[in-house]
């Protein structure tokens, strides 16, 4: 028997109106729960886990509201507040949770295999729930939980936690350097790996405009939005997700055409949030270089492969060739690198991703003092 993985898979919900009110219900309660533990720590007190499951026990015994809602899915959402707690003391920088509002926090409910089961192509869940489910793939095997969320379109999914065999990937010994753009997307040392910019919300730029200069028209400032106003709203929110789907499935088929081929992949360890306050924040919004390079990387860890994250300091400016740093950076304006020490000539992001490659390969101390840090637990190796 080969080696198993834990996976997600998810699939569409087509719950009737009796079915979605319940569920509505279940995230009231849900939401309530948290919001409570968010106040028992603003007055002080340390919400554990031991201490909100007495919390819950006292509220399902004093209250008939608690007690009509599944306390699998409460219990569920008490532990997910405490892990977010946990992270939030572990990771630097990391915010500690909020209180969830109606208005902007969508419904997400955990069942665990308690509290949920299949039968007849459905999802049975608890107190009389049963909800269609669009099978568009078979499970490899019986979850052991469930989630079921809302996006912010409306749409119901279920996304089951399973097992299944893990694929080998196939034997490859090459490497890759990946340098990050936005003209661009990914610029590799291979032409044929490169990730172009393919401008899906570009493309459907003038429909978008067109839904949102309806929303303007159809908005009431200070009273109730109307019907026709939600609706206006809805189809602006289509508009984006298609686009957005549409980039995540691009990213997704060329992070595995990499991990497919390559052994070592170096990639620049780029991030791209200060974009959004230049003058291409919009196309590199569209571009959504972070999500390409979170594909790349659990892609990559998944198939078994080595990745180097590098820093991108000077890799623009040195020579892939000789290693000679030029005396003064390139402008955004000047897409071609010229070494005066060896003449070689390339394209700026293409001799950038050659640097990063030879970083990870070699480890070569003439971009900037590299040294290879290996994380206990194995995985991606970061050079700084």
């Amino acid at each position: 028997m080969g080696v198993e993985e834990i996976v997600r898979y998810t699939y569409r919900l087509r719950p009737g109106a009796h079915a979605q009110r319940a569920l509505l219900y279940e995230w009231g309660r849900c939401r309530f729960l948290w919001n409570e533990a968010v106040h028992q720590r603003k007055i002080g007190n340390k919400p554990t886990l031991a201490k909100l499951g007495k919390l819950l026990t006292e509220l399902r015994k004093n209250n008939s509201w608690m007690r009509n809602g599944s306390q699998v899915a409460q219990q569920a959402i008490l532990r997910t507040y405490a892990q977010a707690l946990q992270h939030s003391f572990t990771v630097k920088g990391r915010g500690t949770p909020t209180v969830k509002t109606k208005k902007r926090a969508l419904p997400s409910l955990e069942y665990s295999i308690r509290g949920f089961s299949l039968r007849e192509g459905r999802l049975r869940l608890p107190k009389g729930v049963s909800i269609p489910v669009v099978w568009s793939r078979e499970l490899p095997s019986p979850p052991k939980s469930v989630r079921v969320y809302q996006d912010s379109l409306g749409h119901w999914y279920a996304s089951f936690v399973t097992r299944r065999e893990k694929e080998q990937a196939p034997e490859a010994d090459a490497g890759i350097g990946i340098d990050w753009g936005v003209s661009t997307t990914a610029t590799t040392t291979d032409e044929k790996h490169d990730l172009p910019y393919l401008g899906h919300r570009k493309r459907c730029a003038a429909e978008l405009a067109k839904a949102q200069r309806k929303m303007a028209r159809r908005h009431r400032k200070g009273r109730k939005q109307s019907n026709g106003y939600k609706r206006a709203c809805r189809q602006a929110a289509k508009l984006h997700k298609k686009a957005a789907r549409q980039t995540q499935h691009d990213s997704r088929g060329w992070a595995k055409k990499i991990t497919d081929n390559h052994g070592l992949i170096a990639v620049e360890d780029f991030n791209p949030a200060f974009l959004a306050k230049s003058t291409m924040a919009r196309k590199s919004a569209d571009a959504a270089i972070g999500a390409a390079k979170r594909a790349l990387i659990t892609n990559a860890a998944r198939a078994g492969r080595k990745v180097v994250l590098v820093t991108p300091a000077y890799t623009t400016m040195t020579c892939s060739e000789c290693f000679a740093r030029a005396k003064q950076a390139l402008g955004l304006g000047e897409r071609t690198l010229r070494c005066e020490a060896c003449d070689y000539t390339a394209g700026r992001d293409r001799n950038a991703a050659r640097v990063i490659l030879a970083v990870a390969e070699r480890g070569h101390t003439s971009v900037e003092d590299i040294r290879h840090v290996q994380p206990p637990s194995g995985g991606v190796v970061r050079a700084v």
